[in-house]
C-alpha cells in the first residue's frame, strides 16, 4: 500500500516539474533569462528559491538525524540559528547591496563578482576553479540522502537499487534544469516550497503523537544516558554538548553568506521592495522548516538503538569508525512513526527539497564554468551557444556528482561541511566587505581564498580519509573536537572575516577611479 500510493505521489510531482520546464524553455532565450531569469524574479518566488536551495536532504536525512541523535531537543537551535543568521540576516545584510551592486557591475554569477569589483581577472579564476570543484561534493551528499530515504520508502537496500535512484534523480533534475534554467527552478521551488512547510508540519506532529504527545516524548527523552552518563541532558535546553552545537550552528547559519547559489538568488530578484518582503517570508520559511527537521531528528532515539536486543526500536549499526549510522535513523524513524500516506508525502518533500538544492547547485556551477571560464575564450559574443554550452555543462556536473555519491561509506553530514567549508571560507569576507567598503585589497581576497581552501584541504587530508587515527583521536578530545568537519569549516568561516579587514590595513589600497565607478550605483 505504502509503495503504490508513494508511486503515484512522485509520478504526479516529477510530471508536474516536466510541465514548468517546458513552459518556462519557451520563454529561455538569452543568458540573463537562463542564469537570473531576467533579472525580475519577485519576493515570494525568490524567497522560496532561497529556503529550497538551502534546505535538501542534507538536513532532513543527515544533519537532523546526526545532531538530533547527537545533541536532542536542543538541535532545534540550528534551526533558529538558519532563520535568524542563515535567512533573515543574509537578506537585510546582503540582498539589497548584492541586487545593486551585481546589477551595475553586471555580475551574473560570483566569479565575475569578484572580476568585476576588485577589477581581477585572476581572482575570477580561481574562484570559478573553487565553486565548480567544492559544489561536487555537496551536490553528491544530496544524492546520498535521497537515495536512503528512498530505500526506506520501497524496501531497497541492494548497491544497483541505490545507483540507479541516484541516476533517475540525476536525470530529472537534468531535464528541467536544462530546459528552463532559473526561472524553471524559481517556479518549481514555490511548488517544492510549500510542498516541504505542509509536510515538516506533519511529520513532527505525527511522530510527537506516536511517542504520546510532547510532554511525553520530552519525558522519556530525558531518561536517556549521554556519553557522560548522565540523563536530562537530550530534553534540555542546551543539551549535552552547546560548544559543539554552536560549531553546526555557525557552519549552517553564516554559511550561506557566502555560497554563490545563496548569493546567487539576490542578484535575481525584481527591486527593493521585494527584497523586505523576501526577508519575511524566507525566515519564516527556515523555522519552520529547518526548525521542524532538527525538532524531529532530536525525537531520534526514542525511535533508534544501538542495541540490537531492544525490539521496541529499530536497531542502527555502527559503522567501521565506531559511529553509528547516522544517515539511517530518520529514514527509520520514519518508517516507524508515520502512516503510509505520510510516508508517500515525506517521500516527496524530501525529492523536492534535495531537486530545488540539486538544480541551484548545477546551475550555478555551469553558469560559472560558460561565463568565466569558456565565454572570454570565444572569438565572439554568441548568447545562443552560451546557453547550450551550460546545458551540456550541467550535465556534465551531474555525472560527476554522481559518480562521488556512489560511495555509500561517505556521511551525509562530511561532505557538505567539507563544501561549505571551503566555499564559505573561501569567499565570505571577500564578497561581505567587497560590498560595503572601498578598502577591501586584492592581497586580502586572495588571503581568504587561501586560507579557506587550505584549511579546508588540510583538514580533509589529515582527518578525512583515516590515515592518521591517533592524531584523529586526539584532536576530537579536545572540548572542541578539532576533528571534525563542521568546526573547521565553523572556523574558516570565522577567519575569513578577520583576515578580509586586518590584510586590506597592511596592503595596498585599490585604485581610486575604479573604486568610484564600482560604488557609484549606491549614490
Amino acid at each position: 500500500m505504502t509503495t503504490s500510493i508513494t508511486i503515484i505521489m512522485l509520478v504526479i510531482y516529477i510530471g508536474i516539474m516536466m510541465i514548468i520546464g517546458i513552459y518556462t524553455s519557451r520563454k529561455t532565450k538569452s543568458v540573463s533569462d537562463f542564469v537570473l531569469g531576467g533579472r525580475n524574479v519577485g519576493s515570494w518566488l525568490t524567497a522560496f528559491a532561497y529556503g529550497t536551495s538551502y534546505f535538501s536532504a542534507v538536513v532532513f536525512i543527515g544533519y537532523a538525524g546526526q545532531f538530533g541523535w547527537s545533541y536532542g531537543v536542543s538541535a532545534a537551535w540550528i534551526g533558529i540559528g538558519n532563520a535568524v543568521i542563515g535567512s533573515a540576516m543574509a537578506w537585510m545584510i546582503l540582498g539589497k547591496r548584492t541586487r545593486i551592486m551585481s546589477n551595475h557591475l553586471n555580475a551574473k554569477t560570483m566569479p565575475e563578482f569578484f572580476e568585476k569589483r576588485f577589477d581581477s581577472k585572476p581572482l575570477k579564476i580561481a574562484s570559478a576553479l573553487i565553486v565548480f570543484i567544492f559544489l561536487i561534493p555537496y551536490t553528491a551528499s544530496v544524492y546520498n540522502g535521497l537515495s536512503r530515504l528512498f530505500n526506506m520508502a520501497f524496501d531497497l537496500n541492494s548497491d544497483s537499487s541505490y545507483k540507479i535512484i541516484i541516476i533517475a534523480m540525476a536525470v530529472i533534475t537534468a531535464v528541467y534544469v536544462i530546459l528552463g534554467g532559473y526561472a524553471a527552478t524559481a517556479i518549481n521551488d514555490f511548488i517544492q516550497g510549500i510542498i516541504m512547510l505542509v509536510g515538516i508540519t506533519a511529520v513532527v506532529i505525527f511522530a510527537v503523537k506516536n511517542q504520546g504527545g510532547w510532554t511525553e516524548s520530552l519525558a522519556k527523552l530525558g531518561e536517556i544516558e549521554a556519553s557522560n552518563g548522565k540523563t536530562g541532558q537530550f530534553n534540555s535546553l542546551f543539551g549535552p554538548d552547546p560548544i559543539n552545537l554552536m560549531g553546526v550552528i555557525i557552519l549552517t547559519s553564516l554559511g550561506t553568506w557566502g555560497l554563490p547559489q545563496m548569493i546567487h538568488k539576490f542578484y535575481a530578484i525584481k527591486d527593493e521592495s521585494a527584497i523586505k518582503k523576501g526577508t519575511i517570508i524566507s525566515t519564516i520559511f527556515a523555522l519552520v522548516v529547518a526548525g521542524g527537521s532538527y525538532l524531529l531528528g532530536g525525537f531520534d532515539r526514542l525511535f533508534c538503538t544501538l542495541d540490537s536486543n531492544e525490539s521496541s526500536k529499530v536497531f542502527i549499526p555502527v559503522l567501521a569508525n565506531g559511529k553509528p549510522e547516522f544517515d539511517a535513523m530518520i529514514p527509520s524513524l520514519l518508517q516507524t512513526a508515520l502512516p503510509d500516506i505520510l510516508i508517500g508525502l515525506v517521500v516527496v518533500l524530501v525529492l523536492s527539497a534535495s531537486m530545488s538544492t540539486l538544480s541551484s547547485l548545477v546551475l550555478t556551477s555551469s553558469s560559472t564554468l560558460t561565463i568565466d571560464f569558456i565565454k572570454p575564450k570565444m572569438k565572439k559574443h554568441d548568447e545562443k551557444k552560451e546557453v547550450i554550452i551550460m546545458r551540456v555543462l550541467i550535465a556534465v556536473f551531474l555525472i560527476i556528482s554522481v559518480i562521488i555519491a556512489f560511495n555509500k561509506n561517505a556521511s551525509i553530514s562530511t561532505l557538505m561541511s567539507y563544501s561549505w567549508g571551503a566555499l564559505a571560507g573561501a569567499f565570505l569576507g571577500p564578497f561581505m566587505f567587497g560590498l560595503f567598503s572601498k578598502k577591501i585589497s586584492k592581497p586580502a581576497v586572495w588571503t581568504s581564498f587561501i586560507l579557506g581552501i587550505g584549511i579546508t584541504v588540510g583538514h580533509m587530508i589529515l582527518f578525512g580519509f583515516g590515515l592518521f587515527p591517533e592524531l584523529t583521536k586526539q584532536a576530537a578530545s579536545f572540548k572542541l573536537n578539532l576533528a571534525s568537519p563542521i568546526n573547521i569549516g565553523a572556523i574558516a568561516m570565522i577567519l575569513s572575516i578577520i583576515v578580509v579587514p586586518l590584510v586590506s590595513l597592511f596592503t595596498k589600497a585599490p585604485d581610486e577611479k575604479h573604486l568610484n565607478k564600482v560604488f557609484e550605483c549606491y549614490k
